[in-house]
Formats: C-alpha cells, structure tokens, sequence
C-alpha cells in the first residue's frame, strides 16, 4: 500500500534516475522554474505550476484524486480517457478493486505541457555531436509548432470525466519514456547489431516487442534494408514526442547511422531517406508498454495489486 503522492514521487525519481541525458539538465530546469517563480508578481504566482519547482517532466501529473490516497492497486493503461475511465467505472460497480487510474500518454494540464519537455532532445542530440545551440535552434519552432496544436483541443474531458465518476487518475509519460530509452540503450550496446536485421532481431528479444509482431505492428525496417549496417545508433524514444525534420540532417553530420524510435512522421522520413539514414520503428504502444512496465513493476514491490488495459502489453521483470 502506498499513498498517491509516494506513487507519483516514485514514478518522477524514475525517471530522474533514468534521463538519457544524465542529472545535470534536469536540476538545471529544476533550478531555472524556481528563479522564475520567484521573480513573478504575487498575481501571477498563482497560476504558475508548481509542481514544475520539483518536478522537470510537465506531461506527468496526477490529475485528480487525494494525494493522500491510500492506495493498494492500480489499473494501467497507454491512452486512458473518457471510454477507459468509464469501463473503470463499470469493473469496479463489478466488484473489482481498483484504487488508482494511471495513463501513459498526457491528458489535461500534463497534455498542455507536452512541448515543454522537448528542450531535452537537444541535450540528446548534443551527446551525438550536435551542437546544443543548433539543436535548440532547430527545437525552437518544432516546440511552438505542438504547443499551437494543443491550444484549441478540449484536453480536459478526460479529467472531468474522472471528477463526476471520482475516479483518482494520474498519468506518467516522460519518466516511463526515460525508462524504456535507458534499457534499450544500455542493452544496444551489449548486443552490438551489425545490420538492421540484427537490430530488428534483437528488439523481438524484449516480449512486448515479439508480442507486438506477433499482432502485426512489431519492429519493422522503414528506412534501408535488412542487410544495411547499423553503424552508430541513437534510440529515439524520449522527449515529448517528434522533433523536426531538419534535425535529421545534423544527426547524420555528426555520425548517427541509424535511429531506432517508436514512431516517425512521413516528413521526418523523407528527410531520412534523402540523407541516407537508416530507421527502425520498434513499434509505439510496445515501446510505451516495456518503460510502463518498468514503472508498474517498481509498484509492484512496494505491494501494489497491477492490472493492464488500454493497449499496456504487462509483462512484469521482477
């Protein structure tokens, strides 16, 4: 058993413990939200976010629901908005216990935040070799482009529904991508694929990804072919969500030869193909499953009951 804000901390320090980018950027941001806060005149102070004073990722927020919940168990699920939290509603009038509703992909306030954990591809890009002023010249206009599409989306009726159905509901997405990109690039480089065969072969070694095949969307080959080389790869699974086209060419510049990401858009791999660089989609909802499930499994021994819906492949490592 443990209180909502225990469950909430944890999942934050997760994904503090496991920024691809190491500790310094995020206690820099940390830092920077405090100097702002501080410098506000005393009508704005209370708008500002205060959550963002000791927590970096804004597309991860508990949404409703007392922070002093005690909570023995937890229903997880990638995308959880009005339809999911109604079927919650129905299995627990079924009997079923469920304390807490958490989502993997941002609703309400943490969707309004989601281009504002973008800064920190460019500190992944630097560690290729991009320098972090051209990367955050090319992030610039990317952020203001998602941040614009957010402005008009009724991103609240998720949260309303879980208000008139008291339904406790939070959501975890950067720290449960963290987690994922932490894996995979650790284990990349133990398994050193020469080709994208190899890359492709070594992904259907995680089970949400062979279980993800086996559905018909597992890893697949978007850019080159199963016996281009690898060369250096970068695993693109964190950030938000897709950065710019124009990145791509600065990636190949300095040494990228293959990127291994959950998703790409068409114009992203244009750009891809038109500079020669290789791309493996692993697969999204198997991607968000295994940083989810690294998350989910950290719950799990602190005592919490699991359950899965909503596309979350479970598969538990402990």
């Amino acid at each position: 058993m443990m209180k909502l804000k225990d469950i909430y901390k944890l999942a934050v320090q997760m994904g503090l413990d496991n920024d691809p980018r190491g500790p310094v950027p995020a206690q820099r941001q940390l830092a920077k939200a405090k100097k702002t806060f501080e410098k506000l005149p005393a009508p704005l102070k209370d708008e500002f976010d205060k959550e963002r004073l000791t927590n970096p990722f804004a597309d991860t927020r508990v949404l409703y629901g007392d922070e002093k919940l005690e909570v023995r168990s937890v229903i997880a699920g990638i995308d959880v908005e009005t339809p999911e939290l109604l079927l919650v509603d129905r299995l627990r009038a079924k009997g079923q216990t469920i304390d807490l509703v958490i989502g993997h992909h941002p609703e309400a306030s943490a969707y309004a935040g989601l281009a504002d954990v973008m800064p920190m591809q460019s500190d992944l890009w630097q560690g290729f070799g991009v320098p972090v002023n051209v990367g955050d010249a090319l992030l610039d206009e990317r952020m203001r482009e998602v941040a614009r599409g957010i402005m008009p989306v009724n991103k609240d009726r998720p949260l309303d529904a879980a208000r008139l159905l008291d339904l406790p509901f939070m959501c975890c997405h950067t720290p449960a991508d963290n987690m994922v990109t932490s894996l995979l690039t650790k284990d990349v480089a133990a398994a050193a694929p020469d080709t994208l065969q190899d890359v492709v072969d070594w992904l259907k070694t995680y089970p949400e990804y062979k279980a993800a095949a086996k559905a018909g969307s597992g890893p697949t080959i978007v850019v080159g072919g199963p016996d281009s080389r690898a060369g250096t790869i970068f695993i693109d699974m964190t950030g938000g969500t897709g950065g710019p086209p124009k990145a791509i060419e600065k990636l190949v510049n300095a040494g990228v030869g293959t990127i291994v990401g959950m998703h790409m858009s068409e114009k992203t791999r244009d750009e891809a193909v038109k500079h020669h660089l290789n791309v493996v989609i692993a697969g999204h909802i198997a991607s968000d499953s295994i940083g989810l499930n690294l998350i989910l499994d950290a719950l799990e021994k602190k005592g919490i009951d699991v359950a899965a819906f909503s596309g979350l492949i479970r598969v538990k490592r402990t």
